[in-house]
């Protein structure tokens, strides 16, 4: 690596300073980055300082399954990748991002993982999976970390190599509890019937007993089902037993929560009325509009997310890079909390790999840089970002958690917009969690 020009990168948030940016390829370089963006050419096992001056990484998520699907994920890394490929790399250098279906199954999840460590990948970046089992072996077997999980179950809180940016389902679930607390009378909670599902009931009744609330009623369904008439008669059947009270029923069942308020739309008129709250990427602002909006079931309806309101100009650099290197993909929507994940996640990348400098960039020394006190300011998008063991919060049951803020959103005339100023804390709610 020496004797090779650097330049800083452009893709780190506007917080951090303003940056200068230079052109620092050459014609063939150029050549080099059009034919990455294009998707045709990848260079086996490169990494930085290897003398090419590429790092790869990988980003996977499920697509084309009959239950969640996050296309949205690998389709903003490679938007990302071509953006910083065109305009000096990261650093200096190029990046080459692969990506996996993970199918939303775990022989899938592993060979995602394997791949992973096949490919030499420094990273397995902003990416999502239910079957941490079946792919945190592989990764820790090759010393991979693994920056940015979606957080869908609790071993992105525990495992070693796990560098997550938001506090996943348990701030969320956790946030909305003690929120209801105070304004619902019986909950009931509809969740798929799963292992990362089986996980959720403890996590809102942690909020619910925060705020002296009696625990939630839960309701199991299958993960890919078609119609959810039985689940949701018997959610209005458990949150109308206290006539003093309006009850709140909380469908948390990923993308198919439309398909559950398809169901509770017909079911609701035989029962006095209910509030209904969810958790942001199970509900969305398109799913709020197709819902009927104003008029429909999310109408007052509390929903926590990790992020600041799509609408905030906080995004702003985000959508830029959408709008130039992913315009009309409708795989890439900047309101998915998924595609938002994905960019925090490679904003700690980059600040990782300015970090590095000239260093070699290899699955150590990125691990060995997040871990040796690296802060990532992400633009006022989440805290500043930073796994020093001190800082971890392991009083809680989750080691790897070191952002337990969440944002706080309502549905008032069938637009979502923010119900608090900034972030809540939820570290305390979460001390009463049981996920063992």
């Amino acid at each position: 690596m020496t004797g090779r020009r650097r330049t800083r990168s452009t893709f780190l948030p506007s917080s951090t300073g303003p940056v200068t940016r230079k052109t620092v390829l050459s014609a063939g370089a150029l050549v080099a980055c059009a034919s990455l963006a294009a998707g045709c050419g990848v260079i086996p096992g490169a990494t930085g300082g290897s003398g090419d001056d590429t790092v790869k990484v990988m980003t996977w998520a499920p697509e084309n399954t009959r239950a969640t699907n996050k296309p949205g994920m690998p389709a903003m890394a490679r938007a990302y990748a071509r953006w910083v490929n065109a305009h000096g790399g990261i650093d200096g250098r190029k990046l080459d991002v692969v990506t996996c279906n993970e199918s939303n199954d775990s022989v899938a999840a592993g060979k995602c993982a394997r791949q992973a460590v096949k490919e030499g990948v420094v990273a397995v970046v902003g990416s999502y999976s239910q079957y941490s089992d079946a792919f945190f072996p592989p990764l820790e077997g090759a010393g991979i970390p693994y920056i940015g999980g979606y957080g869908v179950t609790s071993a992105e809180f525990t495992r070693a190599l796990s560098y997550p940016v938001n506090g996943g389902q348990p701030v969320l679930l956790a946030g909305l509890g003690r929120e209801l607390a105070s304004e619902c009378g019986p909950v009931a909670l509809v969740r798929p019937d799963t292992i990362a599902g089986d996980e959720l009931p403890s996590l809102l009744d942690a909020g619910l007993k925060a705020g002296k609330h009696e625990p939630a009623r839960d309701q199991r369904a299958a993960e890919d089902a078609t119609e959810y008439s039985s689940q949701s008669d018997r959610a209005l059947q458990q949150a109308t037993t206290d006539p003093a009270k309006k009850g709140c029923v909380v469908p948390a069942l990923g993308e198919r929560t439309d398909i559950f308020m398809d169901s509770f739309r017909r079911d609701r008129e035989g029962y006095r009325p209910v509030r209904t709250a969810a958790v942001l990427g199970d509900v969305d602002q398109t799913v709020i509009d197709t819902s009927g909006g104003q008029s429909g079931p999310y109408e007052g309806a509390y929903i926590t997310g990790w992020y600041p309101a799509a609408g905030d100009p906080r995004w702003g650099e985000m959508k830029k890079v959408i709008n130039e290197e992913a315009f009309g993909d409708n795989r890439i929507d900047p309101a998915d909390a998924g595609v938002q994940t994905t960019w925090i996640a490679y904003t700690v990348l980059s600040a990782v790999l300015e970090k590095i400098g000239s260093g070699e960039v290899t699955a150590d020394t990125v691990r060995r840089t997040l871990d040796g006190g690296l802060e990532v300011a992400t633009g006022g998008l989440t805290p500043r970002l930073h796994w020093r063991f001190q800082d971890l919060l392991a009083s809680v049951g989750f080691p790897r958690l070191v952002n337990a803020d969440v944002t706080l959103q309502v549905v008032r005339q069938g637009r979502l917009e923010s119900a608090t100023n900034g972030f809540v804390d939820v570290t305390k709610t979460l001390e009463d969690a049981d996920v063992s």
